[in-house]
């Protein structure tokens, strides 16, 4: 792992750590209560891409507080600047992921061979 690869992986790891900082200074309940799963940064740090963790959060709550998300970018971005001491904050880019729900569909999945395995024996 170079320098630079070190850098971007510091950065996701406070990003990570202080936006929800940030989304719990928001006035806006569906917002302070966002848990960030993982944020994945560009070469450059430039552009980051946050993924949030969606149990509980349905289809059209998901697209609300995407849009919400977006206008409050800028807030994030001062925020983070500023109690970081950063030049600059990257921009971002917010998602909801779905990685919790491949793995327990990959966990039914083994159960089911599991199953199958020990019922033919």
């Amino acid at each position: 792992m170079n320098q630079a690869e070190i850098k971007r992986k510091r950065t996701e790891a406070v990003l990570k750590e202080v936006l929800p900082e940030a989304f719990a200074m928001l006035d806006d309940t569906q917002l302070q209560n966002l848990v960030v799963t993982e944020v994945v940064c560009s070469r450059g740090r430039y552009d980051s891409k946050v993924y949030l963790d969606k149990t509980g959060v349905d289809e059209k709550s998901q697209g609300e507080i995407l849009g919400k998300l977006r206008r409050v970018q800028g807030f994030l971005k001062n925020y983070i600047k500023e109690s970081e001491g950063w030049f600059r904050s990257p921009n971002f880019t917010f998602e909801f992921d779905d990685y919790m729900e491949k793995v327990a569909a990959i966990d039914k999945l083994f159960e089911k061979i599991k199953g199958r395995e020990s019922g033919s024996n």
